[in-house]
């Protein structure tokens, strides 16, 4: 069967949203890329980041990458332990350390000025975070943060004997794997780069690398624990969660939006 997003968000008085909407000078922009290599996404970051003036709004990117393993600015290439796997390595200036992109899994490239926003970048990390959890929460996946390792992973839950019982105790199986990857770069205030979610992807790749330089780390996406999900669906309810811990629900619900369908 598949899941569809369950809402999360508590309903927020008219009033209330008229004043988040009057006081956010700052709306975000959602741009939907499609299928795009991934160098293509990485200059026009880049470019969009250099060319920016104190006016310019912010953005969010949603891309679907063909395969490739990036690896960080301080990354050790020793973290990909397959040299002949067939899949380009492209070596960024992100932080953290190798990682891999392909089909099946939503990146969201955050294009925020975080000094207009008054963000400093452990917050701005914590809200993403938040995004992701809220995101997988709606689809009735609980998820977790672990210390001193960014990204998202999945939480152990109580065994269920109804019928949700194998989606669970297959959860609880891959209780501690990664299901999203995040690092990030700040140039001149701004961010750029963002943060990955495994929807249903070959996972295989995962296994020629050390995740984000973790051995043995295990890495899962949304199907293999039961959440039968939608690209597009996950995508533009990962972009509505993390504008809402961005700016707000209400800024969230007034999110414009442009770009091509996925």
């Amino acid at each position: 069967m598949r899941s569809s997003p369950v809402s999360t968000s508590p309903l927020v008085p008219d009033n209330a949203c008229l004043a988040s909407e009057a006081a956010s000078a700052n709306p975000v922009t959602l741009r939907w890329r499609g299928r795009e290599p991934y160098s293509d996404s990485f200059d026009a970051m880049r470019a969009f980041t250099d060319s920016r003036t104190p006016n310019t709004p912010d953005e969010i990117w949603l891309v679907e990458h063909p395969p490739v393993f990036t690896l960080g600015l301080a990354g050790d290439p020793a973290h990909l332990l397959v040299a002949d796997s067939g899949i380009p390595l492209v070596k960024v200036d992100r932080g953290g350390q190798i990682t891999y992109h392909g089909p099946g899994q939503v990146v969201a490239y955050l294009l925020l000025d975080l000094r207009r926003r008054k963000l400093m970048v452990r917050e701005f990390v914590r809200r993403i975070e938040e995004g992701v959890i809220e995101t997988l929460t709606s689809y009735n996946l609980a998820s977790e943060r672990k210390a001193g390792a960014p990204g998202i992973y999945v939480a152990a839950g109580p065994e269920d004997s109804d019928s949700r019982r194998d989606a669970c105790n297959a959860r609880n199986t891959h209780a501690g794997a990664k299901i999203a990857a995040l690092g990030l770069k700040i140039r001149n205030g701004c961010s750029y780069h963002g943060v990955s979610l495994n929807v249903k992807m070959d996972l295989r790749p995962f296994l020629a690398i050390n995740p984000c330089g973790y051995a043995g780390l295990e890495t899962v996406d949304m199907a293999c624990v039961g959440v039968a999900a939608d690209w597009r669906d996950v995508a533009g309810t990962l972009a509505t969660s993390l504008i809402h811990h961005i700016d707000g629900p209400c800024a969230a619900a007034a999110q414009t939006q442009a770009g091509i369908a996925a």
